[in-house]
């Protein structure tokens, strides 16, 4: 062994020895100072300081880790977002995309056929190509705000197929291939259902009737067709006013769509309760009363719709002129552009400009009776000499003439003179007879049944004296 490998094991050695006395000393202090840990049982004493100095040491590992992680700063995180190119859709997947692709679009107002078809990204050609199909164009040019067309778009953005609505009971579907189109006509079902609602009116009858549930097509068919020849809505109608009606609802894929039709209905009003029954007689549908009269009087009582009225029959202070005069007419107020309608089956005597009526209408109806309508806004689509039916719009609401403001002047004439229309005498139509009256009032007597039990129950609620009956309180 060399002599620095010799001096080297010497100086491990005595490390060694060293430790081992270091060993020992330490050995013996702590017996001097923890006997009992070592040859003696620990006292109460001993548990205590171990337990003591065990919870401060478990605190210190729970704690300072804590404060540790609080002062780090916390390094900001990056991230990165890479666009991976998927592949192509197979055109052979591409075709057997389900129905999900289809987009349904609703007919904004003032939205154009183009517009429609530019939304979805159809180009105008292909939009050209669809009015070319049979029938297509008659439709599609006339559709309304609130209609719906869907239309067939796959993953490619090309038009597949092009789904809309001819009428309310067919959907028709154009499928788009090679250039050609399939058409396909689906009947979409509908259901009836016979419902009856009554109300009474504490503001207005509209008010009274849309809280009932009847829609606008409802109202204006009681107002207008049923009880337009009897009833003046415009002055007769007050609060406490009672109606009731009977209606077919007709409803398809859970949407009530139309409601305009009304088998029966009856209106009480000043003490009197009218009825009114659709019936179809003689190749038409009219309105009956209860003993079979037909509603359809030869003159309706309202040339215009619903409105109220600006100035009576008789003497008055003319609102122009300023003199005292009689006014030959009946003044019914309402907006610019309102239609008004010919009081009765008539020949057109005159269409034109008339001194202070302005733009006037006066209808022949025959046997002495002449009607005229005067400061109209613009005329409907007549002429001098042409036969119009009872109800035809003849012209607008306006205000050309002597007026103040937008009415119609109304005039009813017998043999040259003018009569005051609310009360002068009508010439009665002719009855229901025979077996046309018996099937009638078989008809017509389920209704009326369900009618007076809605009534009952009702006027039972509200603790109020029931109608007189429909039979007892007809006009005459």
């Amino acid at each position: 062994m060399s002599q620095p490998d010799h001096g080297h094991a010497r100086k491990q050695r005595f490390q060694e020895r060293l430790h081992v006395l270091h060993d020992t000393a330490l050995h013996r202090k702590l017996k001097q100072h923890f006997p009992a840990a070592f040859n003696e049982r620990w006292t109460r004493r001993h548990w205590i300081h171990a337990s003591l100095f065990a919870t401060i040491g478990a605190l210190a590992a729970t704690i300072v880790p804590g404060f540790s992680n609080s002062i780090e700063p916390v390094l900001p995180v990056s991230q990165a977002t890479l666009a991976l190119p998927l592949p192509p859709l197979p055109p052979t997947h591409r075709s057997e995309v389900p129905g999900d692709s289809w987009q349904v679009l609703r007919v904004e107002p003032g939205q154009t056929l183009s517009g429609l078809f530019a939304s979805v990204g159809v180009p105008a050609t292909v939009m050209h190509q669809v009015l070319e199909h049979p029938g297509t164009r008659e439709v599609l040019t006339r559709l309304r705000p609130g209609a719906e067309v869907a239309f067939d778009l796959p993953v490619d953005g090309e038009l597949r197929a092009l789904r809309f609505d001819r009428d309310a009971n067919h959907r028709v579907q154009l499928s788009l291939q090679g250039g050609k189109i399939q058409e396909q006509v689906l009947e979409r079902v509908t259901s009836t259902r016979t419902v009856v609602t009554s109300g009474e009116i504490t503001s207005s009858l509209y008010a009274a009737a849309r809280k009932a549930g009847l829609s606008p097509s409802a109202i204006a068919t009681m107002t207008e067709e049923i009880f337009n020849y009897d009833i003046d809505f415009s002055r007769e109608v007050q609060r406490g006013d009672r109606f009731s009606v009977v209606l077919d609802e007709t409803w398809r894929e859970g949407e009530r769509i139309d409601t305009s039709k009304i088998l029966a209905a009856t209106f009480t009003t000043g003490g009197k309760t009218y009825t009114g029954f659709r019936y179809e007689h003689g190749g038409k549908t009219e309105y009956f009363d209860i003993d079979g009269r037909p509603l359809k009087k030869s003159f309706m009582r309202m040339p215009v719709s619903y409105t109220r009225i600006s100035s009576t029959f008789g003497m008055r202070k003319h609102p122009v002129l300023g003199t005292i005069r009689g006014h030959k007419g009946i003044d019914y107020a309402a907006r610019t552009g309102t239609p008004i309608m010919a009081a009765g089956d008539a020949r057109v005597q005159f269409a034109g400009t008339q001194r202070g009526y302005g733009n006037v209408v006066i209808l022949d109806h025959g046997r002495g009776y002449s009607t005229l309508y005067g400061h109209m806004s613009r005329f409907g689509k007549i002429k001098a000499g042409q036969r119009v039916s009872q109800g035809t719009v003849i012209g607008y609401v306006g205000m050309t003439g002597l007026a103040t403001g937008p009415h119609l002047h109304y005039e009813f004439r017998v043999n040259g003179q003018q009569r005051n229309p609310a009360s002068v005498t009508m010439p009665p139509p002719e009855p229901l007879k025979g077996a046309a009256l018996v099937a009638f009032r078989a008809q017509t007597a389920p209704a009326m049944a369900r009618i007076r039990g809605m009534e009952e129950m009702l006027y039972a609620r509200a603790g109020g004296d029931k109608p007189a009956t429909a039979a007892a309180d007809k006009r005459g």
